[in-house]
């Protein structure tokens, strides 16, 4: 197939971690890609890692997406009409109470996890109803099934980024729109450094690695399976918080956090 025949994907956080590993299973199932993260010298690399591995089109797009205006841009791309596949995988978070945070960064928290999704979600449906075909896939958490003190504003984040998920889902049922929401757990990113979690109280087998948790995402959204909870300790996780009553689900959540 030549470029423009075999689909495009446009990633967010494509620089690392889960992102680079959506860019590189794309790159190789021969989805040409738009790569979205802050800084282009990482994403030069990985387009000519990818161009050279894989023979696709690779289109760098350096975005912060905590910049209003820079999401404007992105949304822009997706609208452009040859973006098949979004994947908003762009996300932090940290560890702490709020009262040690500054509002600056829960704030900043929420124009990424939050009003970025929102915005390119928003930017996907418009381009892919109307033509009868497209695919979206948002990452939130398996934080998103409970209220976790010490992360607070990220579950709940997520929360939002589950539910929204969920909801368009069944929205664009029928159009030919595919819609999933994945819920990873641990993984092993750069993500928990740079959320400040060791992880080191944690058992091994509590962890995925980030290739098999994008893989397990990309076959849910061939499905279209509405949400993604990858591995059987995910599973339980995501099942607690519904089973149980609420103080004793946040009770847990909070010695989870205490041993990170």
């Amino acid at each position: 197939m030549t470029a423009g025949t075999r689909g495009r994907a446009l990633v967010t956080g494509a620089s690392s971690g889960l992102g680079a590993s959506f860019a590189h299973q794309l790159a190789a199932a021969g989805t040409d890609l738009v790569l979205v993260a802050r800084t282009a010298d990482a994403l030069e690399r990985l387009a000519g890692e990818l161009r050279q591995a894989h023979g696709v089109d690779t289109e760098v797009l350096p975005a912060d997406l905590a910049d209003r205006a820079q999401v404007a841009t992105v949304a822009e791309r997706i609208g452009a009409g040859d973006v098949d596949t979004v994947v908003n995988n762009a996300g932090f978070g940290f560890y702490g109470p709020v009262s040690g945070h500054g509002l600056d960064q829960e704030l900043g928290m929420v124009d990424v996890d939050v009003a970025a999704v929102v915005a390119l979600s928003h930017a996907a449906v418009q381009a892919m109803a109307p033509r009868g075909r497209g695919a979206l896939l948002n990452v939130a958490s398996v934080a998103a099934f409970a209220p976790t003190p010490e992360s607070a504003t990220y579950s709940a984040a997520k929360s939002f980024v589950l539910l929204y998920t969920e909801a368009l889902h069944d929205e664009l049922a029928g159009t030919g729109v595919r819609v999933t929401v994945l819920c990873p757990g641990f993984t092993r990113t750069n993500f928990q450094a740079n959320a400040g979690i060791t992880g080191k109280g944690l058992p091994g087998f509590v962890w995925a690695e980030a290739d098999e948790v994008v893989r397990r995402g990309l076959e849910a959204l061939a499905r279209n399976q509405a949400v993604c909870v990858p591995g059987v300790v995910n599973k339980v996780t995501a099942l607690t918080p519904r089973l149980a009553p609420r103080p004793v689900v946040r009770r847990i959540a909070r010695q989870v956090m205490k041993r990170l």
